[in-house]
């Protein structure tokens, strides 16, 4: 298995699913969605960022997140044909930093350090397992023995929560698929992508990089298409360019994106979830004369039965 980046062969389609950023009821109307339409050949990838650290994104709605994951995974897992590399999941920038603050005292000026990873959001890590941010502060000023002592109190809580250690450790760079027969491949990123470099030199450019993203130079020999599940600047959802952002601004006030796409990288459809459990899902088709796409005019818009109080998802009734 690949430590870094997830291969995942020529699938009949793989969902992407953006950033969510602790929205754990949007969450759960798309897993209700996916869940009867996931089929053997099927591929599911999360794209990062799971967790928020915005205002209204409470302790209990990452920690719901997280339990929504897990159980989502168990009942796909529980379908006759699935098999666990079918899911993947992808590490943001907030976990990237997570990973980071768990090896805090190895960093030349941790302060500094831990300022950087602040503003990445692993304050959504430190809520979750009930860390003071006032005391991580402090922890960070003190010298690399008590900070050790410290991060080894974290992986502790990490791992003293089920399911989490085993879902941290699963998360990988990237991922790529590619069709049979072909030599250009599709790449899921978390955050950014430096078209002048490889995928194996991108370093801290999947989650940080002042590099434009876009499909570009050399990287245009290798993909046929590059999709990202976080954009900093929250400028919103872009379709229709080699270079696909699916993040809309869950957990900042905008839907949950989600897109399914054929190995070769041709999105076939969008699916966005807004508030009051509403969910649209529209057919996407590239024009046959270039690599742009459309939506097409005729969008299915239904109210999903999890904003009904009291409705159990119908994976969850399944897997019971």
């Amino acid at each position: 298995m690949n430590e870094k980046f997830a291969e995942l062969g020529a699938p009949r389609r793989i969902w992407a699913i953006a950033a969510i950023h602790g929205d754990v009821d949007r969450l759960a109307t798309l897993h209700d969605h996916l869940a009867s339409r996931f089929l053997v050949r099927d591929r599911i990838v999360y794209m990062g960022n799971y967790l928020g650290a915005y205002p209204g994104v409470e302790a209990r709605h990452n920690a719901a997140v997280m339990d929504e994951i897990l159980a989502f995974r168990a009942a796909l897992l529980s379908k006759t044909g699935m098999e666990p590399s079918d899911i993947i999941y992808l590490r943001g920038p907030a976990e990237e930093a997570w990973q980071r603050l768990l090896r805090l005292q190895f960093a030349p000026v941790p302060l500094q350090t831990l300022d950087k990873l602040m503003a990445s959001g692993v304050e959504a890590y430190l809520k979750l397992y009930g860390v003071s941010i006032n005391d991580t502060k402090s922890m960070a000023r003190a010298g690399s023995m008590a900070i050790t002592r410290w991060t080894n109190q974290l992986r502790a809580l990490q791992r003293m929560t089920p399911g989490h250690e085993a879902l941290v450790c699963s998360m990988r760079r990237a991922a790529l698929a590619q069709p049979v027969g072909s030599q250009e491949k599709t790449l899921f990123v978390p955050a950014g992508f430096d078209p002048s470099r490889p995928l194996e030199d991108q370093g801290e450019a999947l989650w940080w990089t002042p590099a434009t993203f876009r499909l570009s130079g050399r990287a245009q020999s290798f993909y046929s298409r590059i999709i990202r599940g976080f954009d900093s600047v929250n400028n919103g959802a872009v379709l229709d360019e080699g270079a696909v952002t699916l993040d809309a601004g869950c957990g900042r006030g905008g839907p949950l994106m989600c897109g399914s796409f054929t190995a070769a990288g041709k999105l076939s459809e969008i699916i966005a979830v807004g508030g009051q459990g509403l969910l649209e899902s529209a057919p996407y088709e590239r024009e046959a004369a270039n690599d742009y796409c459309h939506t097409e005019s005729t969008s299915i818009i239904r109210k999903s039965a999890q904003a009904v109080p009291g409705y159990e998802p119908a994976y969850r009734t399944a897997s019971a």
